[in-house]
């Protein structure tokens, strides 16, 4: 588990180079955390770590007795949620096709611009 409690955080690439990993990243959601990790869901499984939303030491120790939880108690959801977080894809690649289609969305082919 790789705990990165930022009260801001405009980009940050610990957590990413955590994930890619296998350690598994604690974020607060500000900034670029908010953006890079995705909140494990544990009805779906969908995630590539854990999250919380208030600066406050409550709230955080809540996320990570969640995630040791998950670690001690459920191997295989661990090890699928180790997988997607290796997984993900931060590439400038990727970055471009998202810019791609926002861009194809704000203007069709076809339409014409005055």
């Amino acid at each position: 588990i790789f705990l990165m409690p930022s009260k801001s955080e405009p980009c940050g690439l610990s957590q990413m180079i955590a994930a890619r990993y296998g350690a598994i990243p604690v974020v607060r959601e500000t900034g670029g955390l908010r953006d890079s990790v995705a909140p494990y869901n544990c009805y779906t499984g969908e995630g590539t770590g854990f999250s919380f939303t208030n600066f406050n030491a409550h709230e955080m120790l809540g996320v990570i007795k969640s995630a040791v939880e998950l670690y001690r108690n459920d191997k295989d959801a661990w090890r699928k949620l180790q997988l997607q977080a290796m997984a993900a894809n931060f590439s400038w690649d990727r970055a471009a096709q998202d810019y791609l289609a926002i861009y194809r969305r704000l203007c069709p082919a076809g339409k014409k611009n005055s």
